[in-house]
């Protein structure tokens, strides 16, 4: 009874509808008919596609057309990258043969196809897959009239188009991940003189930087030749890519895997990063992302020293710079998961409004004193609106201080922290910015303070209103100035506590607490393209974003939110980049005087330096200066070259040499005498940076 049922329906399903047929497939059975159908349609594309002599990439293309009654090809929808592509694929179309038209209950109707294939196509190959928009039309209806009482036959699943992609990301409001080496090109194209575009608020997206620069040029002139799929995934795509009229996705593995030497100390060092980053867009006015890293690692022994020192309460070994709390792994082996996320939603052309998980960064420097990714990712809240010479950007997010001190019933004293900034392009050339950033703490229940809700309230009043010792406020200027199109100046003036009488008589009041950076970009330097050259001075008196009440230091889980040695140094950085298709190499050398604790022979009093003291245990009133105490003067030198391997995902191989060397006049627990020489090689998807240079 079975096998009876089975016949029955597969003549049924005969009878009633039938693919259209080339000449090779007459005769041939249902099975096989469909897949005949498009390896024959592929074959007849193959003959007649005349490749443009434009074309240098391979790239996707995606025809829409119908299959008539009468067996003719018509072209419905046409899409490719150029627009000679669409015309050879139109003139391709024309040239295909009649053939037998699809069948329903024996009479000839027309049917719809979507097909989706690489050009240049190749002999022998086939679509990548298909998508179906069948209209099926019969002369005589009486056979198959079936009546559901108000039920609409709606087969739209089979419409759905999934194979869409077409690089709407770099189209996207999705955020570029903050790398300095992608980013420097960028700033090349928006720096240029009459430019409006304001750079120093980072991340950026996809469709602000493409104001300015090429994003889709630049990612097509990177492609390389590779027609299977496991070579588009490797040197070309995303891994996994789906994409339909109003959305798109794509997922990609990733590492970070580090294989490495300090010489100084004989240790061998190592980080075993495995990773996964989803992006992805519904509409033109939301988008997503996010990303999920589990690691190990062990680091060169000044790294290691660095990352114990900031162990937060409860046991665990360590903080890792710019990514957080790690667990003991083992062999001084450090275990530390990173998760960043962001859903962003733009109303209009006007404003966006994200929500998310992760680092910031204001400023156009190497450093920030004002807001830098040093600190491990954060929960937020960021609001942004750019209009006519402006873009304002509000910031709220949640910050945790861990010390033992604070820690109650094992859980980490929460604070909150509310920042403001607003960038004028005050003429062609000359762009201001001007900030205010407040940190309060969660005490007497005080939780989400709304009185700094207020996107345009001057934060310092709030601050007196509710206590000078509730809430800490910093305030501060940055510039930028277009010496030429490939010439920028910029600083940056932040201002924790000032006395103007102070400063005039110079008499080093603590009070004092101040930071300024002067620096220049000197883009596709000496006449060579994509050639960088930068130099940088940065300068923070002692005492700098600390308080007397501690947690409301400008910090977070032991580490600063500015420059990552905290206050009391000053640095001349000088650093080089250059890019040439997949190749790219940096070099790096940075020196200065950094001041510390000198915590020997029974002198514990603070010298300005770790912003993680109160101020209260000050050594002196007046006579402060930068790098008092136990002076250290430092050396950094970093040299790396590397090959992007997939532009889509910036994963790069890459060798990497450090050289450090710092010598205090005090050895003690927080710092030692120590000269590093360390060697890395490795492979990483590059979505976050992480320096070094501590």
């Amino acid at each position: 009874m079975m096998a009876l049922f089975s016949s029955l329906l597969s003549a049924a399903q005969t009878d009633v509808e039938q693919y259209p047929q080339f000449p090779a497939c007459a005769g041939a059975n249902d099975a096989v008919l469909r897949s005949c159908f498009y390896d024959q349609l592929y074959a007849e594309l193959y003959q007649a596609y005349q490749q443009p002599k434009s074309m240098e990439t391979s790239t996707q293309a995606t025809l829409r057309f119908e299959v008539n009654k009468e067996g003719q090809f018509i072209p419905v929808l046409v899409d490719a990258r150029t627009t000679d592509i669409k015309t050879a694929l139109n003139t391709a179309l024309d040239q295909l043969p009649v053939i037998e038209p699809a069948t329903y209950y024996g009479s000839p109707t027309f049917m719809q196809f979507i097909v989706s294939f690489q050009v240049p196509m190749v002999e022998g190959g086939s679509f990548m897959q298909l998508a179906e928009s069948e209209e099926i039309t019969s002369n005589s209806t009486s056979n198959n009239e079936i009546e559901l009482a108000f039920a609409k036959a709606n087969d739209d699943y089979s419409t759905i188009a999934s194979q869409d992609y077409n690089s709407q990301e770099l189209r996207s409001n999705a955020i570029i991940p903050f790398s300095y080496q992608r980013y420097h090109r960028y700033e090349a194209a928006m720096n240029r003189v009459g430019s409006n575009a304001h750079t120093a608020v980072k991340p950026y997206t996809f469709d602000y930087v493409g104001e300015y620069f090429d994003l889709e040029k630049e990612r097509s002139n990177l492609l390389k030749d590779a027609s299977s799929w496991f070579g588009r995934k490797l040197w070309n795509e995303h891994f996994f890519e789906v994409a339909g009229k109003d959305y798109w996705f794509v997922i990609d593995p990733g590492v970070d895997l580090q294989l490495g030497k300090d010489t100084g100390e004989n240790v061998n060092t190592f980080n075993n990063t495995r990773l996964v980053a989803v992006n992805g867009g519904i509409g033109k006015q939301l988008t997503f992302g996010a990303t999920i890293q589990e690691s190990q690692g062990r680091f060169a022994e000044y790294f290691n020293r660095e990352i114990t020192q900031r162990a937060p309460d409860g046991g665990n070994p360590g903080v890792v710079p710019g990514r957080g709390i790690a667990e003991d792994g083992g062999e001084n082996i450090y275990d530390y998961p990173v998760a960043t996320g962001y859903i962003n939603y733009k109303p209009s052309k006007y404003f966006n409004l994200q929500l998310g998980h992760g680092q910031h960064f204001i400023g156009d420097g190497y450093r920030s004193l004002v807001l830098s990714d040093n600190s491990q990712p954060f929960p937020y809240v960021k609001v942004n609106a750019k209009f006519w010479k402006l873009d304002y950007t509000v910031l709220y997010t949640s910050l945790r201080d861990v010390r033992s001190e604070v820690t109650a019933d094992d859980s980490f004293r929460t604070k909150y922290m509310a920042h403001h900034y607003l960038s004028w392009n005050a003429t062609k050339r000359l762009s201001l910015g001007f900030f205010e950033s407040v940190l309060w703490q969660d005490d007497n229940g005080r939780g989400f303070d709304f009185n700094y809700l207020n996107p345009v309230i001057f934060y310092q009043t709030i601050e007196l209103e509710t206590g000078s010792r509730g809430g800490n406020a910093l305030l501060g200027i940055t510039a930028k100035y277009k010496m030429r199109d490939n010439v920028t100046a910029y600083g940056q003036l932040v201002l924790d506590e000032f006395s103007s009488s102070s400063v005039i008589s110079g008499d080093g009041s603590y009070q004092n607490k101040s930071a300024y950076q002067l620096g220049v970009k000197y883009q596709n330097a000496l006449g060579v393209p994509n050639l960088m050259l930068q130099a940088e001075y940065n300068r923070v008196r002692p005492y700098t974003y600390s308080h007397n009440t501690v947690v409301l230091n400008y910090g977070n889980t032991n580490q600063a939110l500015a420059h990552p040695w905290g206050a009391s140094f000053y640095e001349a950085i000088l650093i080089a980049r250059y890019t040439k298709d997949r190749w790219y190499g940096i070099a790096k050398g940075i020196t200065g005087k950094r001041g510390f604790d000198i915590l020997t022979n029974g002198d514990t009093a603070y010298y300005g330096g770790n912003i993680y003291r109160t101020e209260d245990n000050r050594i002196a009133d007046n006579g402060n200066t930068i790098a008092q105490g136990n002076t250290a003067p430092f050396f950094y030198g970093e040299l790396e070259a590397g090959y992007l391997i997939n532009p889509a995902s910036n994963l790069k191989i890459y060798g990497q040499f450090i050289y450090r060397n710092i010598s205090p006049e005090f050895d003690n627990a927080v710092v030692q005498e120590a000269t590093t020489t360390w060697f890395n090689f490795g492979i990483r998807t590059d979505l976050m940076n992480w320096g070094f240079d501590r």
